[in-house]
């Protein structure tokens, strides 16, 4: 058995859960989000707890059991508490405004980059006062649009794992998850010695 999809998921109370041809609705304080349950698994709602059930122990269908709990878990977690992922931005002169709702993000290009939120999506920018690193935030109920949001914003300006911030005492010149370890990897030691 699936440990994670035999697992019951406990349903807060203020959030609604209702199953409709296969598509998922759960209703809470933040906000509404719907996904399709893949037909495979059974789920049941029984008083304030949502059960999913497999058919068989087929590999697609133990595989299936688990995501299925996982996802449904995320949606009541989305709806009650929301989701956040904070970006860091390392780098002299690097900084990230507000414009209206969209995020614009200046590292080191000849122009800024626009950031627009993707639905759901909201940013907010400041600053630690500790080494003065001016951050990112990006909050939603849905757990992978806020992933990928942040994504898109790190692509803008992948951590440089060569380059040393002086004023910053950090590694990795770029926007990085705040979370997240840059290793420091050595320059080529150039054409000194060659002949």
């Amino acid at each position: 058995m699936s440990r994670i999809g035999q697992m019951p998921i406990t349903v807060p109370s203020g959030v609604q859960v209702s199953r409709d041809n296969g598509v998922l609705t759960v209703k809470g304080p933040k906000g509404t989000l719907t996904r399709e349950i893949h037909p495979s698994i059974n789920v049941r709602l029984e008083d304030d707890k949502i059960v999913c059930e497999r058919p068989s122990d087929a590999k697609p269908h133990r595989a299936l059991h688990g995501l299925t709990r996982t996802l449904i878990n995320n949606m009541i977690v989305g709806v009650t508490q929301g989701y956040e992922k904070k970006l860091q931005i390392i780098g002299v002169g690097y900084r990230a405004e507000m414009q209206g709702k969209n995020l614009v993000i200046s590292v080191g290009y000849s122009h800024p980059v626009t950031v627009e939120p993707m639905e759901g999506i909201t940013f907010e920018v400041g600053q630690e006062t500790n080494n003065r690193v001016p951050f990112i935030w990006v909050r939603g109920i849905d757990k992978e649009v806020v992933g990928q949001q942040a994504a898109e914003i790190r692509r803008i300006k992948p951590p440089e794992p060569y380059k040393f911030v002086v004023s910053q005492g950090m590694h990795g010149k770029g926007i990085r998850y705040a979370d997240e370890v840059v290793r420091k990897k050595v320059g080529k030691a150039g054409a000194a010695g060659k002949k």
